[in-house]
């Protein structure tokens, strides 16, 4: 399979496992490789001095910062994953990286090596709710000022919390209470086509019983079904050669029905 040259590759050699754990030491918790791809696990509390050593180390040279994202593992005490990703450009491969934390521990802010990770940490903060200390502008960037909670920990209601709309009456945008009253709220997670045991309101008449088949209508598949066949030909032959004077005395006319004088 021909792989084109321009498009980055993830890191996958074993020199750049080896420069990667020699640069970090002890900040290194864990190293995987899946499917071509190197993925680092370290300590929360040394992540900026760790992308920097990945930037500046001449082995390694990530110089770009291309994506910071936040995982959700709501059965695990530290229930998030904050991930970086980081691109070569000299090299013209990737790694990623990932750190844990819990609801309350911020990560370290690394603003300060890329300041385009100031938007990246605050979608995370508007996504999950992780904090960033450092960060001088960590503020929702996604949702709403007045949106509640954060969209993507697994915990969060699919119909949110508030919904909003705009009120003629007070001539602004007003927020209220989710209210689902409609019956869709609850499923009896069925096959579509096996269909429920219970009735619709409106679907009264699929409970009534069948109505019954219509009847068969008569056919005439066989001859002997329309008196036909060769015993009526023959006959149908011999009154047509008949005489046209035997034909009218076979014929039966009809008495008048007007009264004689």
């Amino acid at each position: 399979m021909t792989v084109a040259l321009h498009v980055p590759r993830t890191a996958s050699d074993e020199g750049v496992i080896a420069a990667a754990k020699k640069a970090l030491g002890s900040a290194l918790l864990g190293v995987k490789e899946h499917v071509g791809e190197i993925t680092l696990t370290v300590k929360r509390e040394e992540i900026a001095n760790v992308l920097k050593k990945l930037r500046d180390t001449p082995t390694l040279e990530y110089q770009q910062l291309m994506e910071i994202a936040g995982v959700d593992y709501p059965e695990r005490p530290e229930r998030f994953e904050v991930n970086y990703h980081l691109l070569s450009v000299t090299e013209n491969h990737r790694i990623r990286l990932k750190v844990t934390t819990d609801e309350d521990t911020p990560v370290p802010s690394v603003t300060s090596l890329w300041p385009v990770a100031g938007w990246l940490e605050r979608e995370v903060f508007d996504m999950y709710g992780v904090g960033f200390s450092g960060n001088p502008d960590l503020r929702r960037i996604l949702t709403d000022y007045g949106f509640e909670g954060h969209p993507q920990r697994k915990d969060f209601p699919l119909t949110g919390h508030v919904e909003l709309r705009y009120s003629e009456a007070e001539k602004r945008v007003v927020y209220e209470p989710v209210q689902l009253p409609q019956d869709f709220r609850t499923f009896d997670f069925l096959m579509p086509w096996e269909g429920p045991d219970y009735v619709l309101p409106g679907d009264e008449k699929a409970a009534a019983p069948p109505a019954p088949p219509p009847p068969t209508p008569q056919t005439t598949d066989k001859p002997a079904d329309t008196g036909a066949g060769k015993p009526a030909d023959e006959q149908a032959t011999r009154e047509a050669r008949k005489p046209r004077a035997a034909k009218a005395k076979s014929e039966v006319t009809k008495p008048s029905r007007r009264k004689k004088p």
